[in-house]
């Protein structure tokens, strides 16, 4: 599935990644009025991210859907994070489930099927998601990573595991050195490689992306450097503090290596003054148009 990201990447020069992380209250007033109940809203919220869909599926090549804002709405927002997940699909999105799901190796499993695979009754595989990718968490260690990664063989999937992650205080843990010398995320970097060993795909990045934070660009460097495999799935660029220039050190040579995440920079673009006077789907459009610049800009040429 990485290859496929890259082929989009490469086709519209575009290595954005649309963040639909919406809130009931990102949504224009005219949207949220009268809405008075879970369902009610969640309808709302798959309206808006079904315009926004239909105005950017041509200029990117990805959505980045975050659960958390959809389990805020209960039963009816779960649907309408299952609806969003589709209606990308059809739409020839590459669509990244941002759950940062893991436990122990049986729990795991369940997830793993869940988001990445199938589950079985009475002799039937049935799918509960379909997402593309999924962002996963492998602080548990190896055994809490297995589950996923031989669903990913099976069923040409991806993950996205967290390593150096954007928000402030991830130094607290993630930049503790151990008794090698090594820093916890380098650690956590170079079990990434190693998990991702086998699905190496053409364009020389395997099936096990790491989450790396835009708004550390030193040691998004260095794990650039010592992940020469490891695709990035690169959040914090706009609303978190992140720039083009602080994340231009996530890619390779040929431009390419990570996907750039932007949630409110873009499905709340209509809210800012250069935006004045465009509904909330046209301005998206034109946000990820103007990012689309801005990362060319810095990263080059994508693809050989």
């Amino acid at each position: 599935m990485i290859d496929k990201l890259i082929d989009k990447i490469i086709e519209l020069q575009n290595p954005t990644c649309v963040g639909l992380d919406t809130h009931f209250d990102y949504l224009p007033d005219d949207m949220k009025k009268g809405v008075a109940s879970f369902k009610e809203a969640a309808a709302k919220i798959t309206e808006f991210n079904k315009n926004i869909i239909d105005k950017v599926c041509d200029v990117v090549p990805s959505v980045k859907v975050q659960i958390a804002y959809y389990e805020a709405y209960g039963e009816a927002g779960i649907k309408s994070f299952n609806d969003t997940v589709n209606y990308a699909k059809e739409k020839d999105l590459i669509v990244i489930a941002d759950c940062k799901r893991n436990d122990i190796g049986s729990t795991a499993s369940c997830y793993a099927k869940s988001y990445l695979g199938s589950t079985e009754i009475n002799g039937k595989e049935l799918r509960a998601f379909s997402a593309d990718m999924l962002t996963v968490n492998g602080y548990l260690g190896t055994d809490g990573i297995k589950p996923f990664t031989d669903e990913i063989k099976n069923c040409d999937k991806s993950i996205f595991v967290l390593v150096k992650t954007s928000n402030p205080s991830s130094g607290e843990l993630q930049n503790l050195k151990l008794e090698s010398g090594e820093f916890i995320y380098e650690r956590m970097g170079r079990l990434v490689e190693e998990w991702g060993r086998d699905t190496v795909g053409k364009y020389g990045y395997s099936e096990v992306g790491a989450v790396v934070g835009a708004t550390h660009p030193e040691e998004a460097e260095n794990l650039r450097k010592k992940l020469p495999s490891t695709f990035f799935l690169i959040p914090g660029y706009g609303a978190q503090g992140g720039s083009s220039q602080m994340l231009k050190v996530c890619f390779d040579k040929h431009g390419l290596g990570g996907v750039v995440n932007n949630s409110r920079g873009i499905i709340c673009a209509y809210k800012k003054s250069e935006y004045n006077g465009k509904n909330y789907a046209d301005a998206a459009r034109e946000a990820c148009i103007a990012m689309q610049k801005d990362l060319s800009a810095a990263i080059g040429k994508m693809g050989k």
